[in-house]
């Protein structure tokens, strides 16, 4: 419910765009990013910068040719995208942030429960998600059938 206070926290007017992280949200994410790499050239772009350009793409559901100019280019944000998702940077800032929301929620950090319904047991029975892929790709033809049956058509 609002309140007062929560439309006081919440409040993004601020902000240059209604993604960007405030002070509080960079402070809780900051320490999860890893350093730059030793030995290579000094970091040049401001970390803080890609980090709401991700979330500009992920919240405006934008193309990645339409981040704006104020926010680093594209192809660095992607690199850092990609980078993070490998390394599994994004997982472990997820991770962290969801075990925090429970604990302010005043629950458990972890889960005690799951509810699994009946199509994912049936999906995970027959390989989970790559197979359920592979049943909703279309079959492909042959290479070998359609050669087989141009000769056939080029000798009749």
């Amino acid at each position: 419910m609002w309140t007062d206070e929560t439309r006081i926290r919440h409040d993004r007017s601020g902000l240059r765009y209604t993604h960007d992280l405030t002070d509080e949200e960079w402070a809780e994410v900051e320490p999860l990013i890893p350093p730059a790499k030793p030995g290579g050239n000094k970091r040049t772009v401001d970390i803080r910068e890609i980090v709401n350009g991700l979330m500009y793409i992920l919240g405006s559901g934008c193309q990645w040719r339409d981040i704006p100019k104020d926010l680093p280019p594209r192809s660095t944000i992607h690199d850092y995208l990609d980078r993070w998702s490998y390394d599994g940077t994004l997982d472990n800032i997820h991770h962290v942030l969801y075990m925090k929301c429970r604990e302010r929620a005043g629950r458990q950090a972890s889960p005690t429960a799951a509810v699994i319904d009946s199509q994912s047991v049936k999906s995970a029975e027959k390989g989970g998600p790559a197979s359920i892929r592979m049943a909703m790709m279309r079959a492909r033809r042959s290479k070998a059938k359609s050669g087989i049956s141009s000769l056939i058509r080029q000798a009749c």
